[in-house]
Protein backbone atom coordinates (compact mmCIF):
# COMPACT_ATOMS: atom_id res chain seq x y z
CA UNK A 1 0.00 0.00 0.00
CA UNK A 2 1.26 3.49 -0.37
CA UNK A 3 1.52 9.13 -0.68
CA UNK A 4 2.97 12.51 2.82
CA UNK A 5 4.24 15.83 2.85
CA UNK A 6 7.51 15.24 4.50
CA UNK A 7 8.30 17.25 7.94
CA UNK A 8 11.20 19.63 7.87
CA UNK A 9 11.07 23.70 7.12
CA UNK A 10 7.88 25.07 6.22
CA UNK A 11 7.98 26.02 2.65
CA UNK A 12 4.23 26.73 1.41
CA UNK A 13 3.72 25.23 -1.59
CA UNK A 14 1.28 26.23 -4.44
CA UNK A 15 -1.10 23.26 -3.80
CA UNK A 16 -1.75 24.32 -0.81
CA UNK A 17 0.74 22.01 1.66
CA UNK A 18 3.47 23.27 3.63
CA UNK A 19 6.86 21.20 3.88
CA UNK A 20 5.27 18.88 6.71
CA UNK A 21 1.58 19.61 7.43
CA UNK A 22 -1.44 20.39 5.37
CA UNK A 23 -2.01 23.83 6.38
CA UNK A 24 -5.54 25.59 6.43
CA UNK A 25 -6.17 28.23 3.24
CA UNK A 26 -9.21 30.06 1.77
CA UNK A 27 -11.60 27.98 -0.25
CA UNK A 28 -14.46 28.88 -2.55
CA UNK A 29 -17.46 27.31 -1.50
CA UNK A 30 -18.46 23.91 -3.56
CA UNK A 31 -20.74 24.27 -6.53
CA UNK A 32 -24.19 24.17 -5.55
CA UNK A 33 -26.09 23.66 -8.91
CA UNK A 34 -24.30 21.05 -10.01
CA UNK A 35 -26.02 17.44 -10.69
CA UNK A 36 -25.58 15.27 -7.69
CA UNK A 37 -24.31 12.15 -10.12
CA UNK A 38 -21.93 14.57 -11.11
CA UNK A 39 -20.66 14.75 -6.92
CA UNK A 40 -21.05 11.05 -6.92
CA UNK A 41 -18.82 10.85 -9.78
CA UNK A 42 -16.30 12.81 -8.71
CA UNK A 43 -15.69 11.27 -5.68
CA UNK A 44 -15.35 8.16 -6.88
CA UNK A 45 -13.22 8.89 -8.88
CA UNK A 46 -11.12 10.84 -5.80
CA UNK A 47 -11.28 7.62 -4.22
CA UNK A 48 -8.69 6.46 -6.45
CA UNK A 49 -5.96 8.33 -4.52
CA UNK A 50 -6.61 5.27 -1.45
CA UNK A 51 -3.90 3.01 -0.83
CA UNK A 52 -4.06 -0.67 -1.69
CA UNK A 53 -2.21 -3.95 -0.91
CA UNK A 54 0.22 -4.09 -3.86
CA UNK A 55 -1.35 -0.91 -5.46
CA UNK A 56 -3.82 -3.34 -7.14
CA UNK A 57 -6.72 -0.76 -6.94
CA UNK A 58 -9.19 -4.04 -6.85
CA UNK A 59 -12.43 -1.78 -6.82
CA UNK A 60 -14.84 -0.36 -9.45
CA UNK A 61 -17.41 2.18 -8.84
CA UNK A 62 -21.05 2.04 -10.19
CA UNK A 63 -23.10 6.19 -10.12
CA UNK A 64 -26.43 5.54 -10.16
CA UNK A 65 -29.22 8.56 -10.42
CA UNK A 66 -29.00 8.78 -6.54
CA UNK A 67 -26.34 6.78 -5.29
CA UNK A 68 -22.73 5.30 -5.92
CA UNK A 69 -21.96 1.02 -5.52
CA UNK A 70 -18.71 0.18 -3.98
CA UNK A 71 -18.02 -3.53 -5.92
CA UNK A 72 -14.69 -5.53 -5.35
CA UNK A 73 -12.93 -6.76 -8.80
CA UNK A 74 -12.07 -9.84 -8.12
CA UNK A 75 -9.35 -9.58 -11.05
CA UNK A 76 -7.33 -7.95 -8.69
CA UNK A 77 -7.31 -10.07 -5.67
CA UNK A 78 -3.88 -11.50 -4.67
CA UNK A 79 -5.15 -15.48 -4.58
CA UNK A 80 -2.02 -16.76 -3.30
CA UNK A 81 -1.69 -13.95 -0.77
CA UNK A 82 -4.87 -12.82 0.31
CA UNK A 83 -7.08 -16.06 -0.32
CA UNK A 84 -9.74 -14.64 2.29
CA UNK A 85 -10.06 -10.91 0.63
CA UNK A 86 -9.14 -9.72 4.02
CA UNK A 87 -6.51 -7.23 2.24
CA UNK A 88 -9.05 -7.02 -0.82
CA UNK A 89 -11.81 -5.72 1.56
CA UNK A 90 -9.44 -3.52 3.34
CA UNK A 91 -8.15 -1.98 0.37
CA UNK A 92 -11.58 -1.18 -0.58
CA UNK A 93 -12.90 0.16 2.47
CA UNK A 94 -9.92 2.76 2.46
CA UNK A 95 -11.37 3.62 -0.92
CA UNK A 96 -14.97 4.21 0.92
CA UNK A 97 -13.66 6.07 3.11
CA UNK A 98 -11.90 8.41 0.71
CA UNK A 99 -14.95 8.41 -1.33
CA UNK A 100 -17.05 9.60 2.13
CA UNK A 101 -14.58 12.54 2.96
CA UNK A 102 -14.55 13.48 -0.98
CA UNK A 103 -18.98 14.01 -0.51
CA UNK A 104 -18.57 16.03 2.72
CA UNK A 105 -15.76 18.43 0.89
CA UNK A 106 -18.03 19.11 -1.13
CA UNK A 107 -21.10 19.85 0.54
CA UNK A 108 -22.80 15.99 0.55
CA UNK A 109 -24.06 13.77 3.26
CA UNK A 110 -24.91 10.37 2.17
CA UNK A 111 -25.87 7.12 4.44
CA UNK A 112 -23.69 4.20 4.11
CA UNK A 113 -24.73 0.97 3.32
CA UNK A 114 -21.97 -1.86 3.89
CA UNK A 115 -22.45 -5.18 2.32
CA UNK A 116 -25.72 -4.50 1.80
CA UNK A 117 -27.11 -7.43 0.19
CA UNK A 118 -26.27 -11.04 1.40
CA UNK A 119 -26.68 -12.54 -2.21
CA UNK A 120 -24.04 -10.05 -4.10
CA UNK A 121 -21.10 -10.56 -1.80
CA UNK A 122 -18.85 -8.64 -4.11
CA UNK A 123 -21.29 -5.75 -3.77
CA UNK A 124 -19.12 -3.86 -1.01
CA UNK A 125 -21.05 -0.78 0.18
CA UNK A 126 -23.61 1.87 -1.13
CA UNK A 127 -24.16 5.83 -0.34
CA UNK A 128 -27.10 6.45 -0.82
CA UNK A 129 -29.66 9.04 0.06
CA UNK A 130 -27.23 12.30 -1.04
CA UNK A 131 -28.29 15.63 0.15
CA UNK A 132 -26.90 19.13 0.72
CA UNK A 133 -25.30 20.53 3.62
CA UNK A 134 -22.51 22.51 4.03
CA UNK A 135 -19.20 21.83 2.77
CA UNK A 136 -16.55 20.17 5.74
CA UNK A 137 -13.48 22.28 5.91
CA UNK A 138 -11.97 19.26 7.71
CA UNK A 139 -12.69 16.91 4.82
CA UNK A 140 -11.55 20.11 2.23
CA UNK A 141 -7.81 19.64 4.27
CA UNK A 142 -8.16 15.50 3.66
CA UNK A 143 -8.61 16.05 0.21
CA UNK A 144 -5.59 17.79 0.13
CA UNK A 145 -3.77 14.88 1.69
CA UNK A 146 -5.14 12.05 -0.25
CA UNK A 147 -3.35 14.15 -2.97
CA UNK A 148 0.03 14.11 -1.30
CA UNK A 149 0.06 10.89 0.41
CA UNK A 150 2.69 8.32 -0.15
CA UNK A 151 3.81 5.06 1.17
CA UNK A 152 7.36 5.65 1.86
CA UNK A 153 9.24 2.16 3.03
CA UNK A 154 12.62 3.79 3.63
CA UNK A 155 13.72 4.03 7.74
CA UNK A 156 12.43 7.06 9.46
CA UNK A 157 14.55 9.28 11.32
CA UNK A 158 15.48 9.51 14.71
CA UNK A 159 12.60 12.60 15.48
CA UNK A 160 10.15 10.71 17.65
CA UNK A 161 6.23 10.96 16.84
CA UNK A 162 4.60 13.37 18.45
CA UNK A 163 2.73 12.18 21.65
CA UNK A 164 0.02 14.59 20.49
CA UNK A 165 0.35 13.28 16.84
CA UNK A 166 -0.44 9.73 18.11
CA UNK A 167 -3.35 11.19 20.00
CA UNK A 168 -5.41 12.21 17.10
CA UNK A 169 -4.34 9.39 14.78
CA UNK A 170 -5.56 6.93 17.70
CA UNK A 171 -8.89 9.38 17.24
CA UNK A 172 -9.30 9.00 13.79
CA UNK A 173 -9.06 5.16 13.69
CA UNK A 174 -11.84 4.72 16.21
CA UNK A 175 -13.77 6.72 15.38
CA UNK A 176 -14.49 5.13 12.39
CA UNK A 177 -15.24 1.69 15.20
CA UNK A 178 -11.60 0.01 14.66
CA UNK A 179 -9.89 0.01 17.52
CA UNK A 180 -5.97 0.84 17.73
CA UNK A 181 -3.70 -0.36 19.82
CA UNK A 182 0.13 1.19 20.34
CA UNK A 183 2.95 -1.63 20.78
CA UNK A 184 5.73 -1.60 23.85
CA UNK A 185 8.85 -2.44 23.43
CA UNK A 186 8.58 -5.74 24.20
CA UNK A 187 5.50 -6.71 21.38
CA UNK A 188 7.49 -4.82 19.01
CA UNK A 189 9.90 -7.81 19.38
CA UNK A 190 7.31 -10.15 19.32
CA UNK A 191 6.35 -8.57 15.99
CA UNK A 192 9.95 -8.46 15.18
CA UNK A 193 9.92 -12.17 15.41
CA UNK A 194 6.94 -12.94 13.50
CA UNK A 195 7.33 -11.02 10.49
CA UNK A 196 10.81 -12.27 10.15
CA UNK A 197 8.90 -15.58 10.07
CA UNK A 198 6.38 -14.83 7.84
CA UNK A 199 8.82 -13.23 5.33
CA UNK A 200 10.18 -16.75 5.09
CA UNK A 201 7.39 -18.46 5.19
CA UNK A 202 6.23 -16.89 2.15
CA UNK A 203 9.74 -16.79 0.30
CA UNK A 204 9.47 -20.59 0.07
CA UNK A 205 6.25 -20.60 -1.45
CA UNK A 206 6.49 -20.25 -5.48
CA UNK A 207 2.93 -18.79 -5.81
CA UNK A 208 3.49 -16.19 -3.48
CA UNK A 209 6.74 -15.51 -4.92
CA UNK A 210 5.22 -15.55 -8.86
CA UNK A 211 2.44 -13.33 -7.56
CA UNK A 212 4.61 -10.59 -6.07
CA UNK A 213 6.77 -10.57 -9.08
CA UNK A 214 3.63 -10.13 -11.08
CA UNK A 215 2.79 -7.08 -9.41
CA UNK A 216 5.86 -5.73 -9.18
CA UNK A 217 6.95 -6.24 -12.48
CA UNK A 218 3.45 -5.25 -14.56
CA UNK A 219 3.29 -2.11 -16.83
CA UNK A 220 0.22 0.73 -16.77
CA UNK A 221 -1.52 2.41 -14.29
CA UNK A 222 -1.40 -0.33 -10.64
CA UNK A 223 1.03 -2.46 -9.07
CA UNK A 224 4.94 -1.39 -7.25
CA UNK A 225 7.37 0.40 -10.47
CA UNK A 226 11.05 0.30 -9.08
CA UNK A 227 10.76 3.88 -7.82
CA UNK A 228 8.57 3.17 -5.24
CA UNK A 229 10.45 -0.17 -3.90
CA UNK A 230 14.23 0.37 -1.62
CA UNK A 231 16.96 -0.22 -3.37
CA UNK A 232 18.31 -2.58 -0.66
CA UNK A 233 16.35 -4.04 2.16
CA UNK A 234 16.66 -1.49 5.83
CA UNK A 235 18.18 -2.25 8.56
CA UNK A 236 15.42 -2.11 10.69
CA UNK A 237 14.41 -3.96 13.56
CA UNK A 238 10.96 -5.36 12.20
CA UNK A 239 12.16 -6.47 8.72
CA UNK A 240 10.10 -4.50 5.54
CA UNK A 241 7.96 -7.12 3.11
CA UNK A 242 11.03 -8.61 0.72
CA UNK A 243 9.86 -7.80 -2.83
CA UNK A 244 12.03 -10.25 -4.68
CA UNK A 245 13.78 -7.76 -6.27
CA UNK A 246 15.47 -4.54 -6.01
CA UNK A 247 13.87 -0.73 -6.71
CA UNK A 248 15.57 2.18 -7.33
CA UNK A 249 14.63 4.44 -4.27
CA UNK A 250 17.76 5.08 -2.23
CA UNK A 251 17.79 3.32 1.24
CA UNK A 252 20.13 5.90 3.45
CA UNK A 253 21.72 4.71 6.81
CA UNK A 254 18.46 4.90 9.23
CA UNK A 255 16.71 2.37 11.39
CA UNK A 256 13.57 2.26 12.94
CA UNK A 257 14.70 3.01 16.56
CA UNK A 258 12.32 5.73 16.79
CA UNK A 259 9.34 4.25 14.97
CA UNK A 260 6.24 3.28 16.61
CA UNK A 261 4.42 0.65 15.63
CA UNK A 262 0.43 -0.17 16.14
CA UNK A 263 -1.90 -2.62 15.61
CA UNK A 264 -5.91 -2.16 13.79
CA UNK A 265 -7.95 -4.90 15.33
CA UNK A 266 -11.17 -5.85 16.37
CA UNK A 267 -13.58 -8.00 17.61
CA UNK A 268 -15.03 -10.00 15.06
CA UNK A 269 -13.04 -11.38 11.71
CA UNK A 270 -15.85 -11.05 8.66
CA UNK A 271 -15.83 -9.11 5.54
CA UNK A 272 -17.44 -6.45 7.14
CA UNK A 273 -14.76 -5.88 9.78
CA UNK A 274 -12.48 -5.62 7.32
CA UNK A 275 -14.09 -3.06 5.24
CA UNK A 276 -14.05 -1.08 8.14
CA UNK A 277 -10.86 -1.48 8.83
CA UNK A 278 -10.10 -0.25 5.74
CA UNK A 279 -11.80 3.05 6.78
CA UNK A 280 -9.85 3.52 9.55
CA UNK A 281 -6.46 2.96 7.91
CA UNK A 282 -7.60 5.49 5.55
CA UNK A 283 -8.71 8.43 8.14
CA UNK A 284 -5.53 7.51 10.89
CA UNK A 285 -3.41 7.87 7.35
CA UNK A 286 -5.09 10.87 6.22
CA UNK A 287 -4.08 12.74 9.91
CA UNK A 288 -1.20 11.41 10.11
CA UNK A 289 -0.21 13.10 6.99
CA UNK A 290 -1.76 16.48 8.27
CA UNK A 291 0.38 16.29 10.79
CA UNK A 292 3.63 15.17 8.95
CA UNK A 293 3.77 11.23 10.24
CA UNK A 294 5.16 8.43 7.70
CA UNK A 295 2.93 5.96 7.94
CA UNK A 296 3.84 2.36 6.35
CA UNK A 297 1.35 -0.43 6.55
CA UNK A 298 3.02 -3.73 7.45
CA UNK A 299 0.64 -6.67 5.89
CA UNK A 300 3.02 -9.35 5.65
CA UNK A 301 2.39 -10.45 9.01
CA UNK A 302 -1.01 -10.90 8.98
CA UNK A 303 -0.92 -13.06 5.80
CA UNK A 304 0.65 -15.68 7.15
CA UNK A 305 -2.46 -17.68 9.72
CA UNK A 306 0.44 -18.62 11.75
CA UNK A 307 1.72 -15.38 12.55
CA UNK A 308 -1.86 -13.96 12.43
CA UNK A 309 -2.32 -16.42 15.29
CA UNK A 310 0.92 -14.73 16.80
CA UNK A 311 -0.86 -11.26 16.75
CA UNK A 312 -4.17 -12.21 18.38
CA UNK A 313 -1.73 -13.28 21.01
CA UNK A 314 0.13 -9.83 21.54
CA UNK A 315 -4.00 -8.75 21.86
CA UNK A 316 -4.52 -11.35 25.11
CA UNK A 317 -6.65 -13.32 22.40
CA UNK A 318 -9.32 -10.32 22.67
CA UNK A 319 -9.09 -9.29 19.61
CA UNK A 320 -8.89 -10.23 15.74
CA UNK A 321 -5.81 -8.27 14.17
CA UNK A 322 -6.67 -6.46 10.69
CA UNK A 323 -3.42 -4.72 9.79
CA UNK A 324 -0.23 -3.45 11.74
CA UNK A 325 1.12 0.10 10.95
CA UNK A 326 4.61 1.72 11.40
CA UNK A 327 4.63 5.26 12.35
CA UNK A 328 7.25 7.48 12.27
CA UNK A 329 8.87 11.00 11.45
CA UNK A 330 10.59 10.55 7.31
CA UNK A 331 14.16 11.47 7.01
CA UNK A 332 14.44 15.02 5.95
CA UNK A 333 17.74 14.36 4.20
CA UNK A 334 15.97 12.38 1.91
CA UNK A 335 13.25 13.43 -1.30
CA UNK A 336 9.90 11.35 -0.49
CA UNK A 337 9.49 8.43 -3.05
CA UNK A 338 6.84 9.45 -6.34
CA UNK A 339 3.42 8.49 -6.00
CA UNK A 340 2.83 4.28 -7.30
CA UNK A 341 0.57 4.84 -10.59
CA UNK A 342 -3.41 4.98 -10.69
CA UNK A 343 -5.72 2.95 -13.17
CA UNK A 344 -7.91 5.51 -15.64
CA UNK A 345 -10.88 6.54 -14.39
CA UNK A 346 -13.12 4.84 -16.50
CA UNK A 347 -11.37 1.80 -15.49
CA UNK A 348 -12.74 1.87 -12.13
CA UNK A 349 -15.78 4.45 -12.50
CA UNK A 350 -19.04 2.92 -14.19
CA UNK A 351 -21.00 6.46 -14.74
CA UNK A 352 -23.11 4.45 -18.27
CA UNK A 353 -26.29 4.40 -15.68
CA UNK A 354 -25.92 8.23 -15.87
CA UNK A 355 -24.59 9.45 -18.61
CA UNK A 356 -27.27 11.70 -20.33
CA UNK A 357 -27.84 13.24 -16.76
CA UNK A 358 -24.49 14.81 -16.22
CA UNK A 359 -23.98 18.27 -17.04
Amino acid sequence: MEPQPRPGHRRVRHDGLEHGKVVTMSHESPATDRPVTTALAEAAATAGHAPSVHNTQPWRWTVLPDALELRVVRDRQLTATDPEGRLLALSCGAALHHARVALAAEGWRVAVERMPDPADPDLLARLTGPRRIAADPEAMRLVQCMQVRHTDRRPVSDEPVPTAALGEITSAVVAEGVQFQLLNRDQVMELAAAASHAATVESEDPQLREELAYWTSRSGGAGLPPEVLPESAPQTTVPARDFGRSGSLPVGPGHDQAAVYAMLYGDEDEPDNWLRAGEALSAGWLAATRLGVSLVPLSGVVEVPGTRQTLRGLLAGLGFPYLVLRLGIADPAHAGPPHTPRLDVAQVVDTSAVRTDRA
